[in-house]
Protein backbone atom coordinates (compact mmCIF):
# COMPACT_ATOMS: atom_id res chain seq x y z
CA UNK A 1 0.00 0.00 0.00
CA UNK A 2 2.80 2.35 0.90
CA UNK A 3 4.54 1.56 -2.40
CA UNK A 4 1.31 2.30 -4.26
CA UNK A 5 1.06 5.71 -2.60
CA UNK A 6 4.63 6.46 -3.57
CA UNK A 7 3.99 5.61 -7.22
CA UNK A 8 0.81 7.67 -7.24
CA UNK A 9 2.73 10.61 -5.80
CA UNK A 10 5.43 10.19 -8.44
CA UNK A 11 2.84 9.98 -11.21
CA UNK A 12 1.04 13.09 -9.94
CA UNK A 13 4.32 15.03 -9.99
CA UNK A 14 5.71 13.28 -13.07
CA UNK A 15 6.62 16.50 -14.87
CA UNK A 16 8.70 17.70 -11.94
CA UNK A 17 10.55 14.37 -11.87
CA UNK A 18 11.11 14.60 -15.63
CA UNK A 19 12.77 17.97 -15.06
CA UNK A 20 14.92 16.36 -12.36
CA UNK A 21 15.92 13.43 -14.59
CA UNK A 22 18.78 15.17 -16.51
CA UNK A 23 20.46 16.13 -13.23
CA UNK A 24 20.12 12.57 -11.92
CA UNK A 25 21.60 11.17 -15.13
CA UNK A 26 24.47 13.67 -14.97
CA UNK A 27 25.42 12.70 -11.42
CA UNK A 28 25.00 9.00 -12.13
CA UNK A 29 27.25 9.08 -15.19
CA UNK A 30 29.90 11.59 -14.15
CA UNK A 31 29.98 11.25 -10.35
CA UNK A 32 28.75 7.85 -9.17
CA UNK A 33 29.76 5.54 -12.01
CA UNK A 34 33.44 6.74 -11.93
CA UNK A 35 33.61 5.66 -8.26
CA UNK A 36 34.04 2.13 -9.60
CA UNK A 37 37.48 3.13 -10.85
CA UNK A 38 38.63 4.04 -7.33
CA UNK A 39 39.48 0.37 -6.71
CA UNK A 40 42.66 0.76 -8.78
CA UNK A 41 44.07 2.55 -5.71
CA UNK A 42 44.24 -0.96 -4.18
CA UNK A 43 45.55 -2.65 -7.31
CA UNK A 44 48.73 -2.69 -9.36
CA UNK A 45 46.87 -1.32 -12.36
CA UNK A 46 47.91 -2.52 -15.79
CA UNK A 47 46.14 -0.82 -18.66
CA UNK A 48 46.30 -3.96 -20.83
CA UNK A 49 44.70 -6.14 -18.12
CA UNK A 50 42.03 -3.62 -17.17
CA UNK A 51 40.67 -2.79 -13.74
CA UNK A 52 39.31 -6.24 -12.89
CA UNK A 53 42.29 -8.11 -14.34
CA UNK A 54 44.95 -6.14 -12.45
CA UNK A 55 46.30 -7.80 -9.27
CA UNK A 56 45.32 -6.59 -5.79
CA UNK A 57 48.10 -5.02 -3.71
CA UNK A 58 46.11 -3.85 -0.67
CA UNK A 59 47.32 -0.58 0.86
CA UNK A 60 50.74 -0.68 -0.82
CA UNK A 61 50.24 2.60 -2.69
CA UNK A 62 48.98 4.42 0.40
CA UNK A 63 51.99 3.26 2.45
CA UNK A 64 54.34 4.39 -0.30
CA UNK A 65 52.50 7.67 -0.59
CA UNK A 66 52.71 8.58 3.09
CA UNK A 67 56.46 7.94 3.06
CA UNK A 68 57.06 10.43 0.24
CA UNK A 69 58.49 13.77 1.33
CA UNK A 70 57.00 15.29 -1.82
CA UNK A 71 53.48 14.24 -0.85
CA UNK A 72 53.80 15.87 2.55
CA UNK A 73 54.79 19.09 0.78
CA UNK A 74 51.84 19.06 -1.65
CA UNK A 75 49.45 18.15 1.17
CA UNK A 76 50.65 21.10 3.23
CA UNK A 77 50.45 23.43 0.23
CA UNK A 78 46.86 22.30 -0.40
CA UNK A 79 45.87 22.99 3.21
CA UNK A 80 47.52 26.41 3.30
CA UNK A 81 46.12 27.63 -0.03
CA UNK A 82 42.64 26.31 0.82
CA UNK A 83 42.71 28.06 4.19
CA UNK A 84 43.77 31.31 2.52
CA UNK A 85 40.92 30.96 0.03
CA UNK A 86 38.46 30.25 2.84
CA UNK A 87 39.56 33.03 5.20
CA UNK A 88 39.90 35.77 2.59
CA UNK A 89 37.67 34.53 -0.22
CA UNK A 90 34.57 33.36 1.62
CA UNK A 91 33.67 36.68 3.35
CA UNK A 92 34.27 38.76 0.19
CA UNK A 93 30.93 38.06 -1.59
CA UNK A 94 29.04 38.49 1.70
CA UNK A 95 30.54 41.93 2.23
CA UNK A 96 29.90 42.95 -1.37
CA UNK A 97 26.31 41.69 -1.23
CA UNK A 98 25.68 43.68 1.97
CA UNK A 99 27.13 46.81 0.37
CA UNK A 100 25.09 46.38 -2.81
CA UNK A 101 21.97 45.82 -0.74
CA UNK A 102 22.40 49.28 0.80
CA UNK A 103 22.59 51.04 -2.59
CA UNK A 104 19.34 52.80 -3.44
CA UNK A 105 20.21 53.80 -7.03
CA UNK A 106 19.07 50.74 -9.03
CA UNK A 107 20.88 51.72 -12.25
CA UNK A 108 24.21 52.09 -10.44
CA UNK A 109 23.57 48.89 -8.50
CA UNK A 110 22.90 46.85 -11.66
CA UNK A 111 25.95 48.34 -13.37
CA UNK A 112 28.21 47.35 -10.48
CA UNK A 113 26.72 43.85 -10.40
CA UNK A 114 27.32 43.37 -14.11
CA UNK A 115 30.91 44.58 -13.92
CA UNK A 116 31.89 42.37 -11.00
CA UNK A 117 30.16 39.30 -12.53
CA UNK A 118 32.11 39.45 -15.81
CA UNK A 119 35.44 37.89 -14.69
CA UNK A 120 33.61 34.68 -13.73
CA UNK A 121 32.87 34.00 -17.40
CA UNK A 122 36.51 34.32 -18.46
CA UNK A 123 38.55 31.11 -18.33
CA UNK A 124 41.71 30.86 -16.26
CA UNK A 125 43.70 30.32 -19.45
CA UNK A 126 42.81 33.84 -20.62
CA UNK A 127 43.07 35.34 -17.15
CA UNK A 128 46.44 33.64 -16.68
CA UNK A 129 47.81 35.43 -19.74
CA UNK A 130 46.30 38.68 -18.50
CA UNK A 131 47.89 38.27 -15.06
CA UNK A 132 51.28 37.53 -16.62
CA UNK A 133 51.06 40.74 -18.69
CA UNK A 134 50.02 42.73 -15.62
CA UNK A 135 52.32 41.25 -12.97
CA UNK A 136 55.43 40.15 -14.84
CA UNK A 137 58.75 41.59 -13.66
CA UNK A 138 59.77 41.93 -17.30
CA UNK A 139 57.54 44.67 -18.61
CA UNK A 140 54.44 44.01 -16.48
CA UNK A 141 52.15 47.02 -16.14
CA UNK A 142 51.96 46.81 -12.33
CA UNK A 143 55.73 46.60 -11.92
CA UNK A 144 56.22 49.48 -14.33
CA UNK A 145 54.02 51.60 -12.07
CA UNK A 146 55.98 50.45 -9.00
CA UNK A 147 59.26 51.37 -10.68
CA UNK A 148 57.88 54.74 -11.75
CA UNK A 149 57.08 55.43 -8.10
CA UNK A 150 60.67 54.58 -7.12
CA UNK A 151 60.15 51.01 -5.95
CA UNK A 152 61.73 47.72 -7.00
CA UNK A 153 59.94 45.16 -9.20
CA UNK A 154 57.99 42.51 -7.27
CA UNK A 155 57.91 38.91 -8.47
CA UNK A 156 54.20 38.30 -7.96
CA UNK A 157 54.32 35.13 -10.07
CA UNK A 158 57.96 34.17 -9.67
CA UNK A 159 58.72 34.77 -5.99
CA UNK A 160 57.80 32.11 -3.41
CA UNK A 161 56.83 34.75 -0.86
CA UNK A 162 54.26 36.39 -3.17
CA UNK A 163 52.88 33.57 -5.30
CA UNK A 164 50.29 32.27 -2.83
CA UNK A 165 48.87 35.71 -2.12
CA UNK A 166 48.69 36.36 -5.87
CA UNK A 167 46.71 33.12 -6.27
CA UNK A 168 44.24 34.04 -3.56
CA UNK A 169 43.60 37.63 -4.60
CA UNK A 170 43.24 36.73 -8.28
CA UNK A 171 40.74 34.01 -7.30
CA UNK A 172 38.74 36.50 -5.24
CA UNK A 173 38.76 39.00 -8.11
CA UNK A 174 37.44 36.37 -10.52
CA UNK A 175 34.76 34.73 -8.38
CA UNK A 176 33.51 37.10 -5.67
CA UNK A 177 31.07 38.89 -7.97
CA UNK A 178 29.44 35.67 -9.14
CA UNK A 179 29.14 34.33 -5.60
CA UNK A 180 27.25 37.44 -4.52
CA UNK A 181 24.27 36.22 -6.59
CA UNK A 182 23.32 33.69 -3.92
CA UNK A 183 23.56 36.23 -1.13
CA UNK A 184 21.66 38.86 -3.11
CA UNK A 185 18.88 36.32 -3.64
CA UNK A 186 18.82 35.62 0.11
CA UNK A 187 18.75 39.33 0.88
CA UNK A 188 15.78 39.78 -1.43
CA UNK A 189 13.78 37.54 0.89
CA UNK A 190 14.29 39.69 4.00
CA UNK A 191 11.01 41.23 5.17
CA UNK A 192 11.16 45.04 4.60
CA UNK A 193 8.91 45.55 7.63
CA UNK A 194 11.79 44.49 9.86
CA UNK A 195 13.84 47.44 8.61
CA UNK A 196 10.90 49.80 9.01
CA UNK A 197 10.44 48.70 12.63
CA UNK A 198 14.16 49.08 13.28
CA UNK A 199 14.13 52.63 11.85
CA UNK A 200 11.20 53.49 14.11
CA UNK A 201 13.23 52.22 17.05
CA UNK A 202 16.12 54.49 16.08
CA UNK A 203 18.50 51.87 14.69
CA UNK A 204 21.15 53.28 12.35
CA UNK A 205 22.24 51.55 9.14
CA UNK A 206 25.02 49.56 10.79
CA UNK A 207 22.64 48.29 13.49
CA UNK A 208 20.10 47.24 10.86
CA UNK A 209 22.77 45.26 8.99
CA UNK A 210 24.11 43.62 12.14
CA UNK A 211 20.80 42.78 13.84
CA UNK A 212 18.49 42.17 10.85
CA UNK A 213 20.29 41.56 7.56
CA UNK A 214 23.02 39.19 8.71
CA UNK A 215 20.77 37.06 10.98
CA UNK A 216 18.23 36.71 8.14
CA UNK A 217 20.83 35.28 5.75
CA UNK A 218 22.74 33.32 8.38
CA UNK A 219 21.34 29.96 7.24
CA UNK A 220 22.54 30.64 3.68
CA UNK A 221 25.98 31.61 4.94
CA UNK A 222 26.20 28.43 7.03
CA UNK A 223 25.18 26.16 4.15
CA UNK A 224 27.73 27.69 1.78
CA UNK A 225 30.39 27.57 4.47
CA UNK A 226 29.72 23.87 5.03
CA UNK A 227 30.02 23.18 1.31
CA UNK A 228 33.26 25.15 1.17
CA UNK A 229 34.72 23.27 4.13
CA UNK A 230 33.67 20.02 2.47
CA UNK A 231 35.88 20.90 -0.49
CA UNK A 232 38.91 22.11 1.44
CA UNK A 233 41.16 19.76 -0.53
CA UNK A 234 40.12 21.54 -3.73
CA UNK A 235 42.65 24.35 -3.90
CA UNK A 236 41.94 25.44 -7.48
CA UNK A 237 43.60 23.11 -9.99
CA UNK A 238 42.91 25.11 -13.16
CA UNK A 239 44.17 28.39 -11.75
CA UNK A 240 47.35 26.92 -10.29
CA UNK A 241 48.03 24.76 -13.35
CA UNK A 242 47.91 27.85 -15.56
CA UNK A 243 50.03 30.10 -13.33
CA UNK A 244 52.58 27.89 -11.59
CA UNK A 245 56.01 26.75 -12.78
CA UNK A 246 58.96 24.78 -11.41
CA UNK A 247 60.33 27.84 -9.63
CA UNK A 248 57.35 28.00 -7.27
CA UNK A 249 56.58 24.28 -6.87
CA UNK A 250 57.61 24.43 -3.23
CA UNK A 251 54.67 26.70 -2.35
CA UNK A 252 52.14 26.03 -5.14
CA UNK A 253 52.23 22.33 -5.97
CA UNK A 254 48.94 20.93 -4.63
CA UNK A 255 47.35 17.48 -4.56
CA UNK A 256 45.46 18.00 -7.82
CA UNK A 257 48.51 19.10 -9.81
CA UNK A 258 50.54 16.27 -8.22
CA UNK A 259 47.90 13.74 -9.29
CA UNK A 260 47.96 15.17 -12.80
CA UNK A 261 51.72 14.76 -13.09
CA UNK A 262 52.07 11.29 -11.64
CA UNK A 263 48.85 9.99 -13.18
CA UNK A 264 48.81 11.37 -16.71
CA UNK A 265 52.40 12.36 -17.45
CA UNK A 266 54.12 9.48 -15.60
CA UNK A 267 51.40 6.85 -16.08
CA UNK A 268 51.29 5.81 -12.40
CA UNK A 269 47.52 5.47 -12.35
CA UNK A 270 47.22 3.44 -9.14
CA UNK A 271 49.28 5.91 -7.14
CA UNK A 272 47.30 8.83 -8.58
CA UNK A 273 44.05 7.07 -7.65
CA UNK A 274 45.33 6.54 -4.10
CA UNK A 275 46.09 10.26 -3.80
CA UNK A 276 42.66 11.20 -5.16
CA UNK A 277 40.87 8.76 -2.85
CA UNK A 278 42.80 10.07 0.15
CA UNK A 279 41.75 13.62 -0.77
CA UNK A 280 38.09 12.62 -1.13
CA UNK A 281 38.08 10.90 2.27
CA UNK A 282 39.51 14.03 3.92
CA UNK A 283 36.83 16.18 2.26
CA UNK A 284 34.11 13.77 3.41
CA UNK A 285 35.32 13.80 7.02
CA UNK A 286 35.56 17.60 7.05
CA UNK A 287 32.01 17.91 5.73
CA UNK A 288 30.61 15.51 8.33
CA UNK A 289 32.41 17.29 11.20
CA UNK A 290 31.41 20.76 9.99
CA UNK A 291 27.79 19.71 9.52
CA UNK A 292 27.72 18.22 13.02
CA UNK A 293 29.08 21.45 14.51
CA UNK A 294 26.50 23.49 12.57
CA UNK A 295 23.63 21.37 13.90
CA UNK A 296 25.00 21.67 17.44
CA UNK A 297 24.83 25.46 17.03
CA UNK A 298 21.19 25.29 15.98
CA UNK A 299 21.57 25.45 12.21
CA UNK A 300 19.94 22.99 9.83
CA UNK A 301 23.09 21.83 8.04
CA UNK A 302 23.21 20.10 4.66
CA UNK A 303 21.46 16.90 5.80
Amino acid sequence: MAIGKVWRYVFTNRYLYLMLLPALVFYAVFHYYPMYGAIIAFKDFNITKGILGSPWVGTKHFEYLFELEKFRTVFWNTIVISCYRLVFGFPAPIIVALLLNEIMNRAFKRTVQTVIYLPHFISWVILGGLLVNLLSTDGGVVNKVIEALGGSPIGFLSDDSHFRSTLVWSMIWKEFGWNTIIYMAALAGVNPQLYEAAVMDGANRWRRIWHITIPCIRSTIVILLLLRIGSMMEAGFEQIFVLYHTGVYSVSDIIDTYVYRIGLTEGRFSLAAAVGLFKSVINFVLLIVANKLARMMGEQGVY
